[in-house]
């Protein structure tokens, strides 16, 4: 069940979060695997030196992005770090007048792998349910997404990680722009965790969609790697320069600037990462719908994630 969040919670409510809480419990087991896991391979772990967004988004060019059916491309990038290879997958498509769901995956998903085991909500949560959809579906890959070793090779540097974000907003940009041209009558751009911030950052810098529907992010990426318990994850050289970070991730006051009311927002109150607390400050209480999940139990959350996109991809600004 989804609920839109109001200024005071049910006194049932208020019960369980002063419990142990299994949702929130489950997202720092995660982060205690994770953290073993990569070693010595952590976020930002040689250096955060690193231009501002904005620097980013000039510095990248993309090449190659057009619609024309159904199908994989591959897109020339180059810009500020090494090896960027985005991409998309036009995965359904109904035809240039009718409505567009683009969609963008979270952290070391691999989009473009439907076996059993991958790890892919774009899958779960939409493709395998296109019929719902009375739309055109495109999930975006971000750069080094194609192996976790890759992935974990570039994160050493904040650069590299920034310039990820930054060509994902481009070629969001891109598709949508050649969207228009097409005709296309509605364009809705979503995503869940890593996704969530491309989609806001989005909004933040061109906000040229026609609907936004971010889950479990908001405009203070900065402080998943500052605050939450996602921070275990960082290495020394990010724990030492905090104000790098904020520098680079935090884009509160460019998305406040945004008043369109083109934006609906899904969060999970009890996320150990995207606290809710602090990330609820990013948007407007009318803006927001909550589940009471974590960030691992939320990620699972396929039926009511689906019921957000589709709302969000129907509604009128």
């Amino acid at each position: 069940m989804i609920l839109r969040e109001k200024s005071s919670l049910p006194s049932s409510l208020q019960h369980r979060q002063s419990q142990m809480n299994i949702h929130s419990a489950l997202d720092h087991l995660s982060v205690s695997v994770s953290w073993a896991l990569t070693g010595r391979r952590k976020f930002f772990r040689d250096d955060t030196d690193c231009p501002d967004f904005h620097d980013l988004l000039s510095a990248i060019r993309l090449e190659g992005i057009g619609l024309g059916g159904e199908g994989l491309h591959e897109v020339r990038a180059t810009g500020p770090a090494e090896d960027l290879d985005p991409a998309y997958l036009v995965a359904k498509w109904v035809g240039p007048d009718r409505p567009t769901l683009i969609y963008h995956h979270g952290n070391q998903e691999h989009p473009f792998d439907f076996g059993p085991l991958a790890k892919n909500t774009f899958n779960r949560i939409i493709l395998k349910h296109r019929e719902a959809f009375d739309a055109n579906l495109i999930v975006l890959r971000a750069p080094f997404h194609q192996s976790v070793g890759l992935y974990l090779d570039r994160i050493a540097r904040l650069q590299n990680f920034a310039t990820m974000l930054a060509t994902s907003v481009l070629l969001s940009e891109g598709l949508i722009q050649r969207l228009r041209v097409q005709g296309c009558p509605r364009i809705a751009l979503c995503g869940a965790s890593l996704g969530g911030w491309v989609t806001n950052l989005h909004r933040a810098h061109f906000d040229s969609a026609d609907a936004y529907a971010p889950i479990m992010a908001g405009a203070a990426l900065d402080e998943v790697f500052i605050s939450s318990a996602f921070r275990r994850l960082v290495g020394p050289a990010g724990l030492r320069n905090p104000d790098d970070l904020r520098r680079v991730l935090n884009f509160e006051r460019s998305f406040a600037a945004r008043t369109r009311p083109n934006l609906h927002a899904l969060l999970m109150r009890h996320d150990a990462f995207i606290e809710f607390e602090r990330q609820r400050r990013c948007y407007t209480a009318d803006r927001i719908a909550v589940l009471e999940k974590g960030h691992t139990t939320g990620a699972l959350a396929s039926a009511e994630m689906r019921a957000f996109l589709l709302t969000s991809l129907a509604e009128s600004p």
